[in-house]
């Protein structure tokens, strides 16, 4: 008999129509790969969610999930306690790779670069420069760049004029040169892409709009610096204590002539894009496995923290 999983899509947050792709992506990949699947459009009702998943005797849950509530640890938490097995990191890891302060403690505390910067209110950020420009401003729990601005020379605009992300923000120096990601499945890395984008940054449109970024599988750098974007990565989803898949995201600043080229951790995503063009299973193809091999793999590794 065909081992029953539900895939959880959609949620309620910024990042919720790039959810229910990915919801949608994996589901036809799994049903590709024999598993029984069923999908449950997430809503804001914690009761009645307990109940589809409870209707559909899942073996696995499938979180495709992303952002807040669904990327934070607190379905994976609600999964603990029905003591169902799910796929992608447990509670904790999932909680302090959203929580981007403490993430970037821990990374810095591991011997793992990131971008110098600091945590200031909405009030000080909106009554002028918290940091020399040009510097980056974003939310603290946010994915998908929602909500990241660059404060550049020159630029009078007003980042905190729409701001509905809380009261703290992340100010970072920005970091020149180009823009790589790389996978990490279970506790192996298995490549790095260049992102490239007209826009000048990756930001959500860039990400999911058609044409808006363009990905250079393997990313061109020089052997020892693409080694080290790997050895970084791995790093990280082991110091989150990150299980199945992630994806962190790096900046490589190759713009100094003369000098060594530097690479800073952005964040790791635990839960990233799962379409079969996004960034992590491209480069699962780059490294010989397949959409449905790899999102059986994860199925197969799912477990919970009951």
């Amino acid at each position: 008999m065909a081992k029953r999983v539900t895939v959880l899509m959609g949620g309620f947050s910024a990042e919720r129509e790039v959810s229910l792709n990915s919801g949608k992506a994996a589901g036809g990949a799994l049903k590709q790969a024999g598993y029984a699947v069923t999908s449950i459009d997430v809503r804001r009702d914690a009761r009645g969610l307990i109940d589809e998943i409870h209707a559909t005797k899942p073996e696995v849950v499938f979180i495709a999930l992303h952002g807040r509530f669904g990327e934070d640890g607190r379905i994976q938490g609600m999964l603990d306690i029905m003591g169902v097995p799910y796929t992608h990191s447990g509670m904790l890891a999932s909680a302090l790779a959203m929580d981007k302060p403490v993430a970037k403690r821990l990374f810095a505390d591991a011997g793992i670069p990131v971008p110098e910067g600091k945590l200031v209110t909405r009030a000080e950020a909106a009554a002028g420069d918290v940091l020399p420009r040009p510097f980056v401003l974003k939310p603290t729990n946010e994915g998908s760049s929602v909500g990241v601005h660059i404060i550049r020379a020159g630029d009078n605009s007003d980042p905190m004029r729409d701001w509905t992300f809380g009261e703290a923000v992340m100010a970072e120096r920005f970091i020149p040169g180009r823009e790589v990601t790389c996978a990490v499945m279970g506790d192996r890395a298995l490549g790095v892409t260049e992102i490239t984008s007209d826009r000048g940054f990756y930001d959500y449109t860039a990400k999911y709009a058609d044409g808006g970024s363009r990905h250079l599988v393997p990313a061109p750098m020089p052997q020892h610096d693409y080694e080290e974007a790997r050895r970084l990565s791995l790093l990280a989803h082991r110091t989150l204590g990150c299980r199945g898949v992630t994806r962190s995201d790096l900046r490589y600043d190759d713009t100094r002539p003369g000098e060594p080229a530097r690479l800073y951790l952005l964040e790791v995503n635990t839960q990233p894009g799962m379409t079969a063009t996004s960034l992590v299973p491209e480069l699962a193809a780059h490294a010989g496995i397949d959409f449905p091999q790899l999102v059986s793999w994860m199925v197969e590794n799912a477990r919970c923290d009951a």
